[in-house]
């Protein structure tokens, strides 16, 4: 148990499982109370809260969608109400829904655009006035390296993931004179269910390009999120930060 976050309260969307539910077992190691969203309150969800309530910080789970804005609105004053402040916001939630640009349906565009970049507007809209009134914040958002260089397939995916770093870069700008700082992460190839499903020889084809050639871990992504969460980063803000084995260079 550590205690860079200790007194902090994280708020982190679509963190029942993978990528989210590390970082929030980490933020609770380092003393942050924890409230958590995703689409329904399940099995997978109570499992996550039951792992960081073990850490003895305090936890709430809260089903939302995080692409509708009410809702949103609704749920942050919920958890302001239930922690008494919001100083960590994680925007995590996010789907893919692949195919070439030829294919893509006009419903599969909106609804990766909806849920992955729309979202994170939404929850930033409902923060801000919170860490504006406080003087403090930290915004992490969950990017990917396809945001930054594209990927064949994946341009509903991509183009999502791109405006999240437009979308933290300005309001990096807007309030950082309030003590908020906004940041962005971009994943590389990362071993979560999703990428463990894909065949082994894919997933040996992916590493040949990775400089560190592996996969990275949610474990790692969670510890840079830590570092960009605490006041270690105090004076890093707008940042966009490849956690990608090298394979965006």
């Amino acid at each position: 148990m550590g205690n860079l976050l200790q007194g902090k309260v994280a708020l982190i969307t679509g963190a029942a499982r993978g990528i989210g539910k590390a970082l929030a077992l980490r933020f609770a190691q380092e003393g942050a109370d924890i409230a958590i969203t995703d689409l329904v309150y399940n099995d997978a969800m109570q499992q996550t809260i039951d792992e960081i309530a073990a850490f003895g910080t305090k936890v709430k789970g809260y089903a939302s969608n995080a692409a509708d804005f009410a809702e949103t609105e609704t749920v942050v004053n919920q958890v302001k109400e239930d922690f008494g402040h919001i100083d960590v916001l994680v925007n995590n939630a996010g789907i893919t829904k692949d195919g070439l640009m030829m294919r893509m349906t006009e419903a599969q565009w909106d609804a990766v655009l909806t849920v992955n970049l729309k979202s994170a507007f939404n929850f930033i809209h409902a923060v801000t006035p919170i860490m504006m009134r406080q003087r403090s914040g930290s915004i992490i958002s969950m990017s990917s390296v396809v945001g930054v260089h594209g990927n064949a397939g994946q341009c509903n995916y991509s183009a999502s993931k791109a405006g999240m770093i437009g979308l933290t870069k300005s309001i990096a700008q807007e309030i950082g004179s309030r003590g908020i700082r906004a940041n962005v992460l971009a994943p590389g190839f990362i071993l979560t269910d999703m990428t463990l499903k894909l065949p082994e020889e894919v997933r040996a084809e992916w590493c040949k390009k990775i400089p560190l050639r592996r996969g990275g871990t949610p474990e790692e992504i969670a510890d840079v999120a830590l570092f960009l969460a605490s006041d270690l980063s105090s004076y890093v803000t707008g940042q966009v930060i490849q956690i990608d084995g090298g394979m965006g260079m």
